[in-house]
């Protein structure tokens, strides 16, 4: 996997299955300004003010009330700079392996190339096209929280932007993956319809099995789903949308027949590009193909 151009990374997108990222506090013996743990090879392990600000951001989400507005972040120059570097390699991967859907709601959503909205912009647009909104999170949250969350119109959403030595690539989820990925398809009416339905299943679950069934559903469709159009894959995944290299990537993946029984069954790893996806013949056979299959799970 080539680590310049992609962000799955290590850890990334998993978080949306398997736990929320990566903000948790230390025991009493460490220093108490320190909230955010990084692993050593993390890019910005090594970056004291990186650090702090990390921390400040998961300050917000700790101290957040849900329903009010989110605070702003503090970003800096520099990580409005990764803004734009992101979107520089983005909008042209758009243009080629984006769906009609999503770029549709690109527009509708009209986020800035300059500079990095705050979430609480962002929220308030996503919101007035589809009735979702964005919640700051700070540390894990189990599987079972993050998509129960969606049955109410919440995506519980992560602030950070990555680390300014690696523009294309991070290790965890941060604020592109969540705005240019999840914020932007929540701005259409039906997949914001379909994020709920997941929602709606998974509270009706009583098994970790059953849990792990739909969350393979989610990652295989909302996560990392592909489509045709006119002759061509396109992507409506958001693990896709948000990552230049993921794009490229989709097009050298075993592609298979959407069978969400099979999605079901289908194990992933999601620290190197997907070597297989499930492929619908449109949009609308995705959307309803999804839609059944939630609602007799809702």
């Amino acid at each position: 996997m080539n680590t310049t151009t992609t962000p799955p990374g290590r850890a990334l997108l998993q978080d949306h299955v398997d736990a929320r990222t990566v903000a948790a506090e230390t025991d009493a013996a460490a220093d108490r300004n320190t909230i955010v743990q990084l692993d050593p090879d993390h890019p910005g392990f090594r970056d004291e003010e990186y650090r702090a600000r990390r921390n400040q951001i998961a300050r917000i989400a700790r101290e957040y009330e849900p329903g009010s507005p989110v605070p702003d972040a503090p970003y800096t120059s520099e990580e409005h700079g990764v803004w734009r570097a992101v979107w520089e390699a983005l909008e042209p991967a758009h243009a080629r392996h984006a769906c009609a859907e999503y770029l549709a709601c690109v527009g509708r959503l009209k986020l800035p190339r300059a500079s990095i909205p705050q979430m609480r912009e962002v929220s308030a647009r996503v919101e007035a096209l589809s009735g979702f909104r964005l919640e700051p999170v700070a540390g894990l949250v189990e599987p079972r929280v993050f998509l129960e969350s969606l049955a109410s119109g919440v995506f519980l959403s992560t602030q950070y932007i990555r680390h300014h030595s690696t523009p294309l690539y991070t290790p965890e989820p941060d604020v592109v993956h969540e705005i240019v990925g999840h914020a932007v398809t929540l701005a259409s009416g039906r997949l914001a319809e379909l994020n709920r339905l997941v929602g709606r299943a998974v509270r009706r679950t009583s098994s970790a099995a059953e849990l792990e069934r739909l969350s393979r559903v989610y990652w295989f469709t909302v996560e990392f789903g592909v489509l045709r159009e006119e002759g061509r894959v396109k992507a409506y995944g958001t693990g896709l949308l948000s990552s230049a290299g993921e794009l490229e990537a989709m097009h050298s993946a075993e592609l298979r027949p959407l069978d969400l029984e099979a999605a079901s069954r289908q194990e992933y790893d999601p620290t190197h590009f997907q070597p297989v996806l499930f492929c619908a013949g449109s949009f609308e056979e995705m959307y309803e193909a999804l839609r059944e299959y939630l609602l007799r799970r809702s």
